[in-house]
């Protein structure tokens, strides 16, 4: 799969699913597949020793038997169960959904989603909220949290799953998976990173007549088709995150990955994870995503989850007696099976569980699907209906609220200042109306439900709300501090059918507030980026009598905004996923009780079409298809996903990613780059493979720092992002390259007037890109760009640095000290389009370069080739100038 010739494979493939038939498939028998990677790496404890050598003493002191209970699962109290070998004093293990709650639970908190902390851009959220995750799942007895997710990363905007997991950045999606995996791993519980790899369809997901996913037609699961710079670059980077953080297990998923199943494939299990990424725990299968017992062991899986071939019963299964067999038949050696056993246990002694972990809830068994009497094990149980919520509610509130993202504000529309007569509008606004529970999404409309807040997506990833705190009700409890009138209509069709506002009155409230909804879930892709239920006629309908409209969307992915630019919508909110207290956290924001810190974690383009480069595999030709290998979704995009292919096409768009408003403004100066040695080579030197892969590839190797200044009237946080502009390894037109990529993010609270340093240390990795002839991270000769700014179009500083020459500059009066400096710096573009510019730094520094406009702007540029408006980005008559105008009001 990751060889050099992998990137033929994408070039040959000619038809494409975009157009949708059914593709013809010789190439990929032609290719053969992914290449295989044998035998199975041995973990040797790297980093866990100790834990490793109390592994290696229980699993010596196993029978056959018994190695193999280790490694099956079995129909239990917990989503996934372990039996328990209670002759030596294990209990066995408990595995439990998901990524933002105990999801088979009472009394259990739910948490806002991680598309809502990747809006968030706060590192330190994501610690604390996994943290306290963490915490109700070991109070309920549950050794293993099945998440974070880290893929889907979110190629496609359609994605079904994509709000359970952050951004489809890799680097922004690699920060906060691994905060989240060290800090539920240091409350004691083990961390799942899934799904490994390539997950970006729930269409096809599984093979036909396959666990929920598969379609109708005779075919095996989608084959994610992806070449060997992208899986590295892309997909791979974030779980590399995850490795370097302690991960102990990581989820291999329900797709193929280049033809293979990705709970059989060796190369990517064998190779990438454990060889490359030196992964020292162990690889657990999604729920039915084994389709094979010593092949898939054979090939890196080391636990099968549930255990049987069907979903209820223990047996028959791929593993279980299947692989005693194998072992006395000498098909699977000992050795491998002591492996996958001492994988498992590893990370159990590494975080203490052998001693002094809770039992199992006794209520967690009523709220699963395993019936009782398919139980094999007598589990040990606690005390029933532990409330393990403890004071969550205050951090969820306050992380929802923190991944509310301002897209709009006109005349300082929000905050709210005491109206005295408010419209509150839409389905999305009021309770829950058809119970707190949303597993079976399914079985809801394409839509979800139609009336109630919604807090979480649907699927195995969601929550078991004990309550959840609708809009309305926090609108009317915050507005009675103002004796403020408060009327409502949450029905959409009704509000739509009659074109008017009735039975408003007063009527046009001072401020009208619309809240929409858009559903996603696991199971299917979405059909459509326009928010649900008519929301976009809704908010014609009440903006066409209310001058005052402000949007509210709480939504499972991206939306595309028909109505951005409508003159009566005033603000606009995009409030994503905010769990429990969703409804308060959206009120703090709209009455100014928390200042707007959000920004956006993808981009929102200006259309539905605008997103067709990374196309959902499916049609009525693949759907209707007899070839049972007709599903194959190429990634020909490349590394151009979200922002990235925006950027490259010069494509205008609405809001960029990274983009968000605040009640206050921000400023940025002093842009300095540091080299941290004066003699830095292409690639790091050979060295033992640690978690995460080569040590060399984490080392920092720059630190870039500038000062953000809060130059408004109020307190707020401000998030500097640093993009790097990395060179174009080759000249082969096929192997693109994006503009720019994130490499660097700080969430800076400020008072108003204050300043202080943000600073960005930037890795090797940071620096490379994947050479796919070395099988290596390569160094480019070429000058690297620096942009900081506050969104991925919102640039204010901007340098350059070339590492292997050790030389660079810096813009906007920041100095780089190593090496002469040629800089074209603090560049700003004016309305006329003439350039001017200065530098200071330890060498030579020069500034110049010419720009045309034809809009008024006003920004920073570099060079490369296109002139770039903020607002239109159209092509200028000459190149070497990139510049964008001041940020959206």
């Amino acid at each position: 799969m990751l060889s050099s010739p992998s990137k033929s494979l994408l070039v040959a493939a000619a038809t494409l699913l975009a157009s949708g038939n059914a593709q013809n498939t010789s190439y990929y028998t032609t290719y053969g597949g992914s290449p295989p990677v044998y035998p199975s790496p041995n973990a040797t404890g790297i980093g866990w020793e100790a834990a490793f050598a109390k592994a290696s003493d229980f699993v010596s002191q196993l029978t056959l038997e018994e190695k193999v209970r280790l490694v099956t699962g079995t129909p239990g109290p917990c989503v996934g169960n372990i039996g328990p070998v209670y002759r030596l004093g294990f209990n066995g293990i408990c595995l439990q959904d998901g990524p933002l709650a105990i999801r088979e639970a009472d009394y259990a908190s739910v948490f806002p989603a991680g598309l809502t902390v990747a809006a968030s851009w706060d590192k330190n959220l994501a610690h604390v909220r996994g943290a306290d995750m963490a915490a109700e799942f070991k109070g309920k007895g549950s050794h293993v949290q099945l998440g974070p997710v880290a893929g889907p990363l979110g190629r496609s905007g359609y994605g079904g799953r994509n709000w359970e997991g952050f951004s489809p950045d890799p680097y922004l999606t690699g920060e906060l998976f691994a905060e989240t995996i060290m800090g539920i791993e240091e409350t004691g519980v083990q961390a799942c990173g899934k799904h490994f790899i390539g997950n970006e369809q729930e269409t096809q997901r599984n093979p036909s007549g396959g666990f929920i996913g598969g379609t109708n037609s005779p075919a095996e699961a989608v084959s994610s088709n992806i070449d060997d710079r992208t899986m590295h670059e892309v997909y791979l980077w974030p779980f590399a995150n995850g490795v370097k953080a302690g991960v102990s297990s990581i989820m291999c998923s329900y797709n193929r990955i280049n033809g293979s199943y990705g709970c059989e494939n060796s190369k990517v299990l064998n190779g990438l994870l454990k060889e490359e990424l030196g992964f020292q725990g162990y690889v657990v299968s999604d729920w039915l995503a084994t389709h094979s017992g010593v092949p898939s062991i054979k090939a890196g899986l080391d636990m099968d989850m549930p255990g049987g071939i069907g979903f209820l019963d223990s047996a028959p299964s791929y593993f279980g007696a299947n692989v005693s067999t194998a072992v006395n038949n000498g098909s699977l050696e000992l050795s491998r099976l002591d492996d996958m056993a001492r994988r498992i246990m590893t990370p159990y002694y590494r975080l203490g569980q052998d001693s002094g972990f809770p039992p199992i809830d006794a209520s967690s068994g009523g709220l699963n699907f395993f019936p009782v009497s398919n139980y094999l094990y007598n589990f040990t149980y606690g005390p029933a209906s532990v409330d393990v919520r403890d004071d969550h509610a205050k951090a969820i509130r306050a992380a929802g609220a923190a991944g509310i993202v301002m897209l709009k504000n006109v005349n300082n529309t929000l905050p709210l200042k005491a109206p005295k007569n408010i419209g509150v509008y839409g389905n999305d606004a009021g309770d829950l109306i058809n119970g707190l529970y949303s597993l079976s999404g399914l079985a809801l409309s394409v839509y979800g439900y139609e009336y109630g807040v919604l807090g979480a997506g649907g699927g195995s990833g969601t929550g078991r709300f004990t309550y959840i705190v609708n809009p309305l009700d926090a609108i009317k409890i915050r507005s009675a501090q103002d004796d403020s009138l408060v009327q409502y209509v949450l029905n959409n069709t009704l509000i739509i059918g009659q074109d008017s506002l009735s039975p408003t009155y007063p009527t046009p409230p001072d401020v009208c507030l619309v809240f929409l909804k858009t559903w996603a879930t696991e199971g299917s892709d979405r059909n459509s980026l326009l928010v649900d239920w008519n929301g976009t006629a809704l908010v014609e309908t009440v903006a066409s009598t209310c001058s005052n409209t402000v949007v509210i969307t709480n939504s499972g992915g991206l939306n595309v905004l028909p109505f951005a630019n409508n003159p009566n919508v005033t603000a606009i909110l995009a409030a994503h996923l905010g769990g429990q207290e969703a409804g308060n956290s959206i009120v703090d924001v709209l009455y100014g009780t928390v200042n707007p810190s959000g920004h956006l974690p993808y981009t929102i383009a200006k259309e539905e079409s605008d997103y067709s480069f990374a196309p959902i595999a499916n049609s009525t030709a693949l759907l209707e298809t007899t070839d049972i290998y007709a599903w194959q979704s190429d990634f020909t995009e490349h590394l151009l996903i979200d922002y990235r292919h925006f950027d490259y096409y010069n494509i205008s768009v609405d809001y960029e990613f990274g983009f968000g408003l605040s009640y206050t403004t921000f400023s940025m100066s002093n842009l300095a780059i540091t080299a941290s040695s004066s003699s830095l080579t292409a690639t790091a030197a050979p060295a033992k493979v640690a978690p995460g892969g080569n040590p060399g590839l984490w080392e920092t190797v720059y630190t870039v720092t500038a000062t953000v200044t809060n130059t408004g009237s109020v307190a707020g946080a401000a998030v500097p992002q640093l993009y790097l502009g990395l060179p174009q390894p080759t000249a082969d037109l096929d192997d693109v390259t994006p503009i720019k990529v994130l490499r660097g993010f700080e969430k800076t609270y400020l008072e108003a007037g204050a300043s202080a340093a943000a600073t960005f240390e930037l890795m090797r990795r940071d620096i490379s890109y994947w050479d796919i002839i070395s099988q290596d991270w390569v160094i480019g000769t070429s000058t690297i760009g620096v942009f900081a700014g506050f969104s991925s179009r919102d640039i204010r500083a901007t340098g350059s640095f070339t590492p292997l020459s050790g030389s660079g500059s810096s813009g906007n009066g920041g100095g780089y000290g190593n090496g002469t400096a040629s800089a074209t710096a603090s560049v700003t573009a004016s309305p006329s389009g003439s350039v001017s510019g200065s530098a200071t730094g330890s060498g030579t520094a020069s500034a110049s370069g010419t720009a045309s406009a034809s809009a008024t702007a006003s920004g920073y540029g570099w060079g490369n080739g296109w002139n770039h408006h903020y607002g239109g980005d159209q092509k200028g008559p000459w190149g070497n100038a990139h510049h964008w105008g001041p940020p959206k009001q």
